[in-house]
């Protein structure tokens, strides 16, 4: 005979009256903004304003992905200006934002954060903003950004993988040597991280310098049950190296260091074992829920004892409680990516006398044969012995510098 609500006594009923209310607590959902920004498909155009207009919590990553297409088309104005407000933002912005310390609990999911980007990502921002300083003729705060780069990837949980950036090191050293103090420290270490590379000595002479990155970056994807685990993927570059033909010059660019090797071996954060804990919980809630629910709903229909019916609908409104728990935690990681970074970044220094002069950058498949498309020509006009000319060139840039 079926189980009727008057016969199960007050207990019971308050058990459901109080699986009813958390139910409407923990899976109400709070109604979410939505981005109807359009889009133009120029990065340059639609960045800026999705930064300045777009869900707050994005904002950091439409800058950094504005930067990056900005030091590509030689906007370096508005690279500048992204890169300036993201790094000012990354001060303290995890540690205050309120939604960061939401994402830490139970029942909001990590993507609700402010974005700032896993450590690969924030080193990247501060190496371009070191280029575009040392570009002004500022190498004192053009190595503060290369150090602030390396200080970002210190924190690992295998300290086999801390600090171990090479181009970020060996910049740090040829910046000290420029500002007139010894640089050997840091070249040292940075051919200490270097594998299979050998790093070409400081030259006093050279006052051309030439950041050269190529190949797609890094993407994140989620694994594990509940998408707790983030991972990694890169698409197989089609370039492998670079070449620079100046004058009676013709300097190989081999990559000096990878991204992606630099994004799987990223620090331990904090929120890697929150979101281990949550896969966790959810999985335990959930199951606590289904057995509580089985056994409480059996005992209550086989039973003619109302208080043992009683009971068995009350076990039964836990089991309901416990479902709903698990149902709301949201252990998924975050997989917003700074998505239209390089893969390989590279290097190179050279002496070239005051005037104009043409440079050809190829770049090379894994042959080593040329990809013609990818050719780009700067057009220098070496001013003297300092400052330095500084050219940012990347496969994907715009076909002609003029600088």
């Amino acid at each position: 005979m079926p189980v009727s609500l008057t016969r199960l006594g007050q207990s019971a009923a308050s058990s459901l009256a109080a699986t009813c209310l958390l139910a409407a607590l923990v899976m109400g959902c709070a109604s979410t903004p939505k981005d109807n920004i359009p889009r133009t498909g120029n990065l340059l155009v639609d960045g800026p304003r999705l930064a300045a207009e777009g869900p707050k919590k994005d904002r950091l990553l439409w800058e950094y992905r504005t930067a990056a297409a900005a030091m590509r088309s030689a906007d370096w104005p508005l690279a500048k200006q992204m890169l300036d407000d993201a790094l000012m933002a990354l001060g303290g912005i995890y540690g205050d934002d309120p939604n960061a310390r939401k994402a830490r609990g139970l029942f909001t999911a990590e993507s609700k954060k402010n974005f700032i980007g896993e450590p690969y990502e924030r080193s990247m921002a501060y190496f371009y903003r070191g280029i575009l300083y040392w570009m002004d003729g500022q190498p004192d705060n053009a190595r503060a950004c290369f150090r602030s780069a390396e200080f970002e990837d210190s924190d690992t949980e295998n300290k086999e993988y801390a600090g171990d950036w090479v181009l970020f090191e060996y910049l740090d050293g040829l910046a000290t040597a420029q500002l007139g103090s010894d640089g050997s420290d840091a070249v040292k270490r940075a051919q200490n991280i270097a594998k299979g590379i050998k790093l070409p000595p400081l030259n006093p002479q050279a006052n051309v310098l030439f950041f050269i990155e190529f190949g797609p970056g890094p993407t994140k994807f989620t694994a594990g049950e509940y998408g707790e685990q983030l991972k990694f993927r890169t698409s197989p570059s089609p370039v492998k190296s670079a070449r620079i033909k100046v004058d009676s010059l013709t300097i190989p660019v081999a990559p000096t260091d990878d991204v992606d090797f630099q994004a799987t071996t990223r620090g331990g954060r904090v929120m890697d074992h929150i979101l281990g804990n949550k896969a966790v919980f959810k999985s335990t809630t959930d199951m606590v829920g289904n057995v509580a629910i089985i056994g409480g709903l059996a005992t209550a229909v086989v039973s003619d004892n109302r208080n043992a019916q009683a009971a068995g609908l009350g076990i039964a409104a836990a089991g309901l409680i416990s479902k709903l728990v698990s149902a709301a935690t949201t252990p998924e990681a975050d997989t917003r990516t700074w998505d239209n970074l390089p893969q390989f970044l590279s290097f190179a220094a050279f002496p070239l006398p005051p005037g104009q002069h043409t440079a050809t950058v190829e770049f090379l498949d894994p042959g080593g044969q040329t990809l013609p498309k990818l050719t780009k020509t700067v057009n220098l006009n070496v001013t003297g012995p300092t400052p330095d000319k500084v050219v940012f060139v990347s496969d994907t840039s715009i076909p002609t510098l003029n600088l």
